[in-house]
């Protein structure tokens, strides 16, 4: 049975600022831990807003911060630019920091993931939000000197395309090693994918060529990233 849509919300950062997000709730809200969950360079659109839904009808409280402040695009020009404007410092230390702070009012853990962009924001936030339990990031990094290993005490799990042509598969080697070597609970899958494969969306004309939903690794990921979620989350 579908889960009613959610509702945008309004809450604070760290700063005192204020920041809407869509919020999705589950049909149990006592208990269920919580998730913030960061957007492509698409905007707050309908696709991650179903991410979130989908995370509250398998039993989480879901939070997607509107890092764009209202504004979302279907081309990739404009994509590009809203996301080159975009302070990624400020928004790992308050936009997320502040939504995992609203979701800490509310659950016991709240976990972090992100695709694209928001995977890289999401290996920020692993680096300077203590509150954080575990991560999950969906083919997506910042230059690897921004992530301080040391910092992430968490488990992490990572969704990676063999065919990404945006993240290569080679960074993607060495940010293992980098995470290992320090330590970090971490768990990488590889898929015979391209970017974007599990967005629903990355298909037809108007999309980027390079970017191709892959309904198969799309279930595996998904179905690896709830395991993941239930066994650090409910603990």
């Amino acid at each position: 049975m579908k889960q009613p849509a959610g509702s945008m919300i309004t809450f604070s950062r760290p700063d005192g600022q204020q920041l809407q997000g869509y919020l999705a709730k589950p049909q149990k809200l006592e208990g269920a831990p919580a998730i913030v969950v960061i957007q492509e360079w698409w905007g707050l659109n309908e696709q991650i807003r179903g991410v979130a839904d989908r995370l509250a009808q398998a039993g989480y409280l879901a939070l997607v911060p509107d890092l764009y402040r209202g504004k979302s695009t279907l081309e990739e020009e404009e994509a590009h630019h809203l996301m080159s404007g975009l302070d990624f410092g400020d928004a790992a230390t308050q936009d997320v920091r502040g939504a995992v702070e609203y979701l800490k009012q509310h659950a016991a853990k709240v976990a972090v993931t992100g695709y694209c962009m928001g995977g890289a924001l999401t290996w920020l936030s692993l680096c300077n939000i203590p509150d954080v339990a575990a991560g999950v990031v969906w083919y997506g990094f910042p230059p690897l000197e921004y992530i301080d290993a040391s910092k992430i005490t968490v488990p992490v799990l990572g969704h990676w395309a063999l065919q990404d042509e945006f993240f290569s598969a080679e960074t993607v080697d060495a940010l293992e090693k980098k995470l290992t070597e320090a330590s970090v609970d971490v768990e990488f899958h590889r898929y015979l994918a391209h970017h974007a494969f599990a967005n629903e969306t990355a298909v037809g004309p108007g999309r980027i060529a390079k970017t191709q939903f892959d309904p198969v690794w799309s279930q595996l990921a998904w179905d690896r990233t709830l395991t993941f979620f239930g066994r650090t989350l409910w603990k």
